[in-house]
């Protein structure tokens, strides 16, 4: 467990794929009752709320000018330690009071996977292969993601 919350550069490279490629890229929330957003903005029973988490990662007002680019540093201080982001800001697993009780969870088995293949495989992704999205509720990529994988030698 020590060993994985040391791999502060993968979780900022996690982080920043999911900014950029949510789960889930529309999200649906409806109000049971009138309610104060944390914005103060009061919404009406049954209004219907979609939030284009797909959108939302690319949006230069909240992630800055280089909101496009993959940079795993944005989530690493200058300490080299990981910077906390408002679940507002970063709405991958929700946010609030309805945040994912497994987020933490989640990295530590996202961490241990993605370490254990990249020790043991190299991965390339083959050249001019389409990278478009699908569409659908849960984000998926059209063509798949084609890849290279060799066994690394020690």
């Amino acid at each position: 467990m020590e060993d994985v919350k040391k791999l502060v550069y993968l979780h900022g490279a996690l982080c920043e794929g999911l900014r950029l490629f949510p789960p889930v890229p529309i999200e649906r929330k409806q109000s049971l009752k009138r309610d104060t957003l944390p914005s103060g903005h009061c919404v009406n029973p049954n209004t219907i709320i979609l939030l284009f988490t797909y959108a939302m990662g690319r949006f230069e007002e909240i992630w800055g000018k280089d909101c496009l680019e993959f940079k795993p540093e944005r989530w690493i201080s200058e300490k080299g330690e990981t910077i906390h982001v408002p679940s507002y800001k970063f709405i991958s697993f929700n946010a609030g009071p309805r945040t994912c009780l497994g987020k933490d969870l989640s990295f530590i088995q996202m961490k241990m996977v993605a370490s254990t293949i990249l020790r043991n495989y190299r991965i390339q992704v083959v050249e001019n292969h389409p990278t478009t999205p699908a569409h659908s509720i849960v984000l998926l990529m059209k063509h798949g993601l084609k890849v290279i994988i060799t066994k690394r030698q020690f």
